[in-house]
């Protein structure tokens, strides 16, 4: 059996996809964090792109999450994907989709100002409505079975346990499927276990950090708070 070695950042929601495959599918593996302010040699060497993940196996190395988790899927066991073609087709689409959302939330929190930051919660809001209709009986994207697209949305909310200690932006507080979603991923053991308990006090710290408008909003005279009690 290849020995696995996951290069990871511990805020990177890209990095939260692999390890919850890897959770989901009982795959044993060794995480490793790199400072991607102050790249390493060895990990420039193994990621053209200069980002996580990486997923050593043995010594060669494979990057880019979307990849990764696919690899993942082609030589381990329990299958995250559907069986039929088209509806793996659908998922990987959404999984894109939810690469979409990252997008928009990295452009929501480094917003310069209050009509940016506004234009960015509507932008986000219309892309949850997308999904509002397209969610239906739960608990997960695609009823009772866990998927990829699932383990792609997991890191997705997991922003907004931080958000709405900031404010309330209205951005899913309309879609009551989508936040019955939201409910059931943070509830899933592989997503809770997908990142470190300090993990909200980081990201609250790099948020706060950021010559930003949100950052205006938050509580810089109290500090970093401890997040976990």
């Amino acid at each position: 059996m290849a020995t696995l070695t996951l290069i990871s950042h511990p805020l990177c929601p890209y990095v939260q996809r692999a390890v919850i495959a890897l959770i989901e599918k009982s795959v044993p593996y060794e995480r490793v964090d790199v400072d991607l302010a102050n790249k390493p040699a060895w990990f420039k060497a193994i990621s053209p792109l200069g980002k996580t993940p990486v997923l050593k196996v043995d010594d060669r190395a494979i990057f880019e999450s979307a990849v990764i988790v696919e690899y993942l899927e082609d030589t381990q066991a329990h299958p995250l994907h559907p069986a039929d073609p088209l509806l793996r087709a659908e998922h990987r689409a959404f999984i894109e989709f939810a690469s979409s959302v990252l997008n928009d939330i990295w452009g929501f929190y480094t917003a310069p100002d209050a009509a940016a930051l506004d234009a960015k919660a509507k932008a986000l809001a219309g892309k949850f409505r997308q999904l509002e209709l397209r969610l239906s009986d739960g608990p997960y994207f695609d009823g009772h079975r866990f998927s990829l697209v699932d383990a792609a949305f997991g890191p997705v909310f997991r922003y907004f346990d931080v958000f709405d200690r900031i404010g309330d932006f209205g951005i899913l507080s309309e879609h009551t499927n989508v936040r019955a979603w939201r409910n059931a991923l943070a509830a899933r053991p592989s997503i809770q276990h997908a990142v470190a308990p300090d993990y909200e006090h980081r990201l609250w710290a790099f948020l706060m950090a950021r010559p930003s408008n949100l950052s205006k909003l938050m509580d810089h005279s109290a500090g970093v708070p401890e997040l976990h009690t």
